[in-house]
């Protein structure tokens, strides 16, 4: 199974990698966390990525690509993989696809979640994060309590889940993201599921597309 995962933020992609991880025990490939990785261990791909990073700049499209590139050439992500978060714009998109071609890969399916971007506002704006473990949970699990349920810690709103930093990063999405899913359509892989729903039903959406196509491993 190789698989490209995406939609707007708050869609919840990172919950239902996750749980495609769960079922089909493959390497999950999050370009932030090989960004983080790669910096903490200095690899040269790594310590260029910080020369970017520090000067406050986007890290640029040949130095992920080479992260990613990295990655598929191992063991573990030759025959199957999950791509969370990359790519996000029609440059990237074709790096990535010139990228697949040159190590002999083919794609079986982008999976794009959607939800409408209001509801999407709804939610992060609900959603409040735990400063000691990191747990997140929605203001109606907490019952008006202003603890985490897991440690105990302080709770608190990130700043990427305000209405007004959501709606700019919709913005953001709609205007470079967006195109890609007319870009994956126009090759047939795209396949689009309903983010909308409870988060067992849209895992249950995806599992059904993934084993009707026979993707799965």
């Amino acid at each position: 199974m190789k698989i490209i995962l995406f939609g707007p933020p708050g869609v919840g992609k990172g919950t239902q990698a996750k749980l495609l991880l769960e079922e089909f025990h493959c390497p999950h490939i999050s370009t932030g966390d090989l960004l983080r990785e790669a910096v903490k261990n200095q690899t040269p791909l790594g310590v260029k990525a910080r020369s970017f990073m520090d000067a406050g700049n986007l890290v640029p499209d040949d130095v992920v690509i080479g992260l990613i590139e990295e990655v598929l050439q191992s063991d573990q992500a030759k025959d199957s993989f999950i791509l969370d978060g990359f790519p996000r714009t029609l440059p990237q998109a074709k790096a990535l696809d010139a990228l697949f071609e040159r190590l002999d890969i083919k794609l079986d399916r982008v999976i794009s979640l959607e939800v409408d971007p209001e509801e999407i506002i709804r939610r992060l704006d609900q959603r409040r994060l735990c400063k000691a473990c990191g747990h997140i949970y929605p203001l109606d699990l907490l019952k008006g309590g202003d603890r985490c349920l897991h440690c105990g810690g302080e709770l608190h709103q990130r700043e990427d889940d305000k209405p007004a930093t959501v709606r700019r990063r919709l913005d953001v999405y709609q205007q470079q993201t967006r195109p890609l899913i007319e870009y994956y359509r126009s090759t047939d892989r795209l396949a689009t599921v309903n983010g909308m729903n409870e988060i067992g039903y849209v895992h249950k959406m995806i599992l059904d597309l993934l084993y009707r196509d026979g993707t799965h491993v």
